[in-house]
């Protein structure tokens, strides 16, 4: 049965990975929905609550950060503004309780802190150097004002800048000060400007290298297709060689310092090597337990090279699942954009207080601070809902891939399971990530509570608050865990958020040794791919552009690709893993 865009093949019966499944056998899906198994075709919507609780958050977030622009001026933290309220480089509005505002800064757009006993803040201006002809511009202050054209007009040798100031994102910094010292006895004084000039140098190469990083990728994806047995085998193998190497190398290095160790030896020396046999303890201990667990679970580990088989089947059928993580990072990245932009407007924002008739400055009130803590709480919650929105669409196209009898059939998984997500399971979403959006907010608090009350001298209460963040970072990672997986048995079944979080929870802690194998092994592999195109990327990127003469510092667009190769790898992973887990609860359902 089909429901518009959203139903996909429904069926009952079991199937493990790598089976097919026979036609006559087609069940209706009031009997899939009775008996728990196969993909859900008659949805409803989830959570649909939660919808209503997003929107009004958002409605609630516009009328402060209106409230917050109609009391604030985003020029006076991008310029900033004197002691008087006077915005640099710009003309101000006068106030009539305060004589010395209103008056005209086009001229001095740059922000001087002086702190010779009281700190005090002056709007400053450029002037260039006439006699050396020299391009750095120069801070000068209003003791200066009178006897210095306005910007950009040359000024003669000998008008003294303000202290050797220059100007540095509309800011004067003290040439004198620690970095400026660091930065020129280091050779580093034009740092930016040869790391611009190297990049424009090699941009062909970290294009290629760029290219590269996706062929690495695909690469591994390929590889672990085809011979993931292989790979995860030779995975667990070097890890018995290195912990078996290990241990071997600790001992001897035990034996060597007792036969090195004299009758009267110091105490110290007894101690280093009583350190060492525990050393070798420890590691003997480790090794035997990997030994024990490798041979217990190598049933489970036949299971997780099989889910990767599938997962790579998935993945070929569906190839433009790989492309999902660039939609969410570029979703991301606009979040993070209006989060940056609002809290501007926040930061900005402020009522004037007179505290004399030269002296003035913005307090913010009750309802500003409330709009800097709502800001960052709804950064958190959009950024967790739109990769709970990944995990949900990558979860519901998998799931059908998996209960099509013939795949050959299947059309248009992706769209489907966009459909099913946009048309019933945002609300699942929004309360899944609300979750974990709450734990970072409640996280964050905590982190700069400890920096405002903590005491170095105080033991007791430093040793609280790490347990407590340590504590918090736990759960948090427990929820993470539990919501992706509710996400997979909502895309399944369409059930609500609590419930499906609570049939993962029933089927991950009753097949616990899979799962820790899939945790385990899976995880290993998936970080070692990781690596492996990091590595291949950076190895091949140090033969080409160290190829390149006249590079001042290579070493940054290696870097720049590393990172580049890293996050590349990342993307691809991120899918094989959830499709992995999708998989798994899916074969689970079946058993």
């Amino acid at each position: 049965m089909q429901q518009l865009c959203c139903c996909l093949t429904s069926r009952t019966d079991k199937v493990s990975p790598g089976e097919s499944f026979d036609h006559s056998k087609s069940p209706s899906p009031s009997s899939s929905h009775e008996s728990g198994n196969g993909f859900q075709s008659e949805r409803h919507c989830t959570d649909i609550l939660f919808i209503a609780i997003k929107a009004a958050f958002i409605l609630i977030l516009l009328v402060l950060i209106i409230y917050c622009m109609a009391f604030g001026d985003i020029y006076r933290i991008i310029n900033g503004y004197d002691d008087c309220a006077n915005v640099c480089g710009r003309d101000n509005k006068p106030d009539q309780n305060l004589p010395c505002k209103g008056a005209d800064r086009t001229g001095e757009p740059f922000l001087l802190v002086e702190g010779s006993g009281v700190t005090e803040a002056i709007c400053t201006g450029c002037a260039w150097r006439a006699v050396t002809m020299s391009k750095a511009c120069k801070c000068y202050s209003n003791v200066n004002r009178s006897i210095v054209p306005p910007l950009t007009r040359t000024y003669p040798d000998p008008l003294p800048p303000i202290g050797a100031s220059k100007p540095f994102l509309n800011r004067c910094v003290r040439k004198n000060n620690p970095t400026e010292e660091v930065i020129t006895r280091t050779g580093l004084k034009n740092f930016f400007q040869e790391v611009s000039e190297d990049l424009e140098a090699c941009h062909r190469e970290m294009l290629w290298l760029a290219v590269i990083s996706f062929v690495c990728s695909l690469l591994t994806l390929l590889l672990l297709r085809v011979i993931p047995g292989v790979i995860v085998w030779l995975v667990l193998l070097a890890v018995v060689l290195a912990c078996t190497a290990g241990t071997i190398w600790l001992w001897l290095r035990w034996k060597y310092e007792t036969e090195q160790l004299s009758a009267v030896a110091a105490e110290s020396a007894r101690m280093r090597m009583n350190s060492w046999l525990y050393y070798a303890i420890a590691a003997t201990v480790v090794t035997l337990i990997v030994y024990l667990v490798i041979l217990v679970m190598r049933k489970r580990i036949r299971l997780v090279v099989q889910l990767f088989k599938e997962a790579g089947k998935a993945i070929a059928s569906m190839p433009l699942l790989l492309a999902e993580p660039i939609l969410t990072f570029a979703t991301i990245a606009a979040v993070i954009v209006l989060y940056v932009y609002f809290t501007v407007w926040i930061e900005s924002a402020g009522m004037l207080v007179v505290e004399s008739n030269s002296s003035a400055k913005y307090v913010k009130d009750s309802t500003m601070l409330l709009t800097r803590w709502y800001n960052l709480l709804a950064f958190l919650w959009f950024c967790q809902f739109i990769i709970g929105c990944q995990h949900m669409v990558i979860a519901g196209a998998v799931a059908g891939w998996f209960f099509t009898r013939n795949k050959a059939n299947l059309s248009n998984p992706i769209g489907r399971s966009y459909c099913n997500l946009l048309r019933y399971h945002l609300g699942t979403v929004a309360l899944g990530s609300f979750v974990i959006a709450l734990v970072q907010f409640l996280r964050t608090m905590l982190k700069l509570l400890m920096h405002s009350v903590r005491n170095p001298q105080n033991r007791i209460t430093s040793f609280l608050f790490d347990c407590c963040q340590c504590c918090l970072q736990c759960f948090e990672r427990f929820l993470q865990y539990l919501t992706r997986n509710a996400y997979i048995l909502t895309a399944m079944h369409g059930d609500p958020f609590c419930q499906a979080g609570r049939n993962a929870f029933r089927l991950l802690t009753s097949n616990a040794l899979r799962v820790f194998a899939i945790n385990s092994v899976g995880d290993f592999v998936l970080a070692l791919a990781k690596v492996f195109v990091v590595v291949a990327t950076g190895l091949i990127g140090m033969e080409l552009i160290q190829r390149k003469a006249g590079l001042h510092h290579p070493y940054v667009p290696l870097i720049l690709v590393g990172i580049f190769a890293y996050l590349v790898a990342h993307c691809f992973m991120t899918v094989y893993e959830m499709t992995v887990d999708t998989i798994f609860l899916c074969f689970c359902e079946d058993l």
